[in-house]
C-alpha cells in the first residue's frame, strides 16, 4: 500500500490563496501550500506590482516631455531601459524569495514546488507525490490567452508573462488586443519613446468600461499611438528581425512590421492543467470554476478563489475572496460574496478608474438612471494640470435617488474613486455623502463632488450641465 500524506489544508497558488494559508497555519493546522513557480502568484511577478513599477518610469517621461506646457524647458537625453527592467525584476525576485523563505522556516507548512493536477475530487499528484487534503482551496489562477492565428506558431512573441523579461528597449512594439493590457504595456513602451502599434478586433479600446470612458479613451490613445480598429488579424510571419502581421480593415489587407509582437488578448484559467473537470469539478463555459456566493466549489470541502474563478479578476478582489473563505471555510459562518462595489483601475494614460454599475449595465438591467459629468478642467486643479480630457461620470438610480456607479478618466483617477466606493460601500450610495462633506478648494477631488452635484433626479442637468452651486453663486474655478 502506497503512502498518502493527508493535510488539514492544501493550497494551491502562491498569491491570495496564502493569506488563507496563513489564517490556517496560525490555527494551528497542517497545510501544503503548491507553487511550482516563485511565490507571490501573478500579482507581485508577473502583473500588478511589476507593470506599476516600469509605468512609474513612464511616468516622469511623460511629465518632461510635457513640461513645456507649464514653462518649464526640459529634455530626455536618454533611457537606460535594462536598469529599468532590473530594478524592477530585483525588487519583485527579492520579495518573492522572502516570501518563499517565511514559509519553509515555518513547521506549520510544506511546500510542494512542483506542478500538480488533480487525481479524484480531493486528492493531488504533486511531482511524483500524491496528497490529500481535508479541504482544499484552489486560487491557481490564469496564463495568457494565445489565439490560434495562422503563423503564431512560428514567431517569437511575448506575453504579459514574459516581457518583463527584456533587457533591450524596442524600436516598434505591436500589441494584439485591446484591454488593460495591452494599454497599461503601451503607455510604459511608447512613454519612453518606442513606436507603438495596438491591433484590435472591436470598435474601441478598454470596450468593457462606461462608453463614454472608452470612447474618450480611444480617442486619446489613437492621438498618442497607431490605433487600428474593427482589425482582423489573419497571419504572422517574420522577415530577418521584424514580425509582420497581416490585417484585414475593412476589406482591404495591410502589413504592420516591428520588433517586437505582444499577445494581449486575455487569460484563460489554469483549471486545465489542474484537471479539475476530469476530477469532478464544474466549469463554466469560459473554463473557469464555479463557485456559488460563499466561494464553495462544487466539491465539498473545496473553495475557489481569485482569478481561477473567474468574479473578480483583481488582486484586490482575490484578497477579498480570501476573507470570505477564512470565514466559511474555519469559522463556520456563511459570508456571501457581493461584487456590486468592486472597483478597478487602468494605470494607463489618461488613467482610468471605475466602481459600479456603468451607463450600459444600467440599461441592461432596467433602471430607470440618469447620468452626470463634470470636467475636471473647470475645477481649480484640473486647470493647473492642464487636464482637458478628464471627467468624472456618474451613473444614479431615479427609484431610489442613490448613486449606482462612478467612473473616471483622468488625473490620478485611482486615487479619486475611492471616494465614490466609500459613498458606496459605507452609505449606501447617498449622494450626500459626497455632497454634504466639505472638499478641500482647489483639490483634485472637487471634481467627483461637483459631478455629484451635477446630478438632475428630473432629466439631464439645465443651463447646459451647470450644477446648482454654480447657477445660483456664479461659482468661478
Amino acid at each position: 500500500m502506497v503512502y498518502m500524506e493527508k493535510f488539514n489544508v492544501i493550497v494551491i497558488g502562491g498569491g491570495s490563496g496564502l493569506n488563507v494559508a496563513a489564517f490556517a497555519a496560525k490555527r494551528g493546522l497542517k497545510v501544503a501550500v503548491i507553487e511550482p513557480g516563485p511565490m507571490g502568484g501573478t500579482c507581485l511577478n508577473r502583473g500588478c506590482i511589476p507593470s506599476k513599477m516600469i509605468i512609474e518610469s513612464a511616468e516622469v517621461a511623460q511629465t518632461i516631455r510635457r513640461s513645456p506646457a507649464f514653462g518649464v524647458e526640459s529634455e530626455i537625453k536618454s533611457v537606460d531601459f535594462k536598469s529599468i527592467m532590473e530594478r524592477t525584476m530585483n525588487f519583485i525576485d527579492e520579495e518573492a524569495q522572502q516570501i518563499e523563505e517565511a514559509i519553509k522556516d515555518s513547521s506549520q507548512y510544506t511546500l510542494y514546488k512542483h506542478f500538480a493536477h488533480f487525481t479524484g475530487p480531493k486528492t493531488i499528484l504533486v511531482g511524483k507525490e500524491e496528497i490529500e487534503g481535508e479541504k482544499i482551496i484552489i486560487a491557481a489562477g490564469t496564463k495568457p490567452f494565445v489565439p490560434p492565428i495562422k503563423g503564431l506558431d512560428k514567431v517569437k512573441y511575448y506575453t504579459s508573462d514574459t516581457v518583463f523579461d527584456l533587457e533591450e528597449q524596442p524600436k516598434h512594439v505591436i500589441f494584439i488586443g485591446g484591454g488593460y493590457i495591452a494599454c497599461e504595456l503601451a503607455h510604459f513602451f511608447g512613454s519612453l519613446g518606442s513606436k507603438v502599434t495596438i491591433i484590435n478586433r472591436g470598435e474601441a479600446l478598454l470596450s468593457r468600461e462606461d462608453g463614454d470612458v472608452s470612447k474618450v479613451f480611444t480617442k486619446s490613445f489613437s492621438t498618442q499611438y497607431h490605433v487600428l480598429l474593427n482589425a482582423d488579424v489573419k497571419e504572422f510571419s517574420t522577415v530577418e528581425d521584424e514580425v509582420r502581421v497581416l490585417v484585414v480593415l475593412e476589406g482591404k489587407e495591410e502589413t504592420v512590421e516591428g520588433d517586437l509582437l505582444v499577445i494581449a488578448t486575455g487569460r484563460s484559467p489554469n483549471t486545465d492543467s489542474l484537471e479539475c473537470k476530469k476530477a469532478g469539478y464544474e466549469l463554466n463555459e469560459k473554463g473557469y470554476l464555479k463557485v456559488n456566493e460563499y466561494m464553495e466549489t462544487s466539491v465539498p470541502g473545496v473553495w475557489s478563489l481569485g482569478d481561477i474563478a473567474g468574479k473578480a479578476p483583481f488582486k484586490h478582489g482575490a484578497n477579498y475572496e480570501a476573507k470570505l473563505v477564512m470565514a466559511n471555510a474555519f469559522l463556520g459562518e456563511k459570508q456571501a460574496a457581493d461584487y456590486t462595489v468592486m472597483p478597478h483601475a487602468v494605470f494607463s494614460s489618461p488613467q482610468i478608474a471605475g466602481v459600479g454599475l456603468t451607463e450600459e449595465a444600467a440599461k441592461e438591467n432596467g433602471l430607470d438612471y440618469t447620468t452626470a459629468k463634470y470636467p475636471y478642467i473647470k475645477t481649480g486643479m484640473g486647470k493647473a494640470l492642464h487636464d482637458k480630457e478628464g471627467f468624472v461620470k456618474v451613473v444614479a438610480d431615479k427609484k431610489t435617488k442613490k448613486i449606482v456607479g462612478v467612473h473616471i478618466l483622468g488625473t490620478e483617477a485611482s486615487i479619486l474613486v475611492h471616494e465614490a466606493i466609500v459613498a458606496l460601500q459605507a452609505a449606501g450610495g447617498d449622494p450626500k455623502a459626497i455632497t454634504d462633506s466639505i472638499h478641500i478648494h482647489p483639490a483634485l477631488s472637487e471634481v467627483v463632488q461637483r459631478a455629484v452635484n451635477s446630478i438632475s433626479w428630473e432629466g439631464p442637468p439645465p443651463e447646459g450641465g451647470k450644477t446648482l452651486m454654480e447657477r445660483t453663486t456664479e461659482q468661478k474655478i
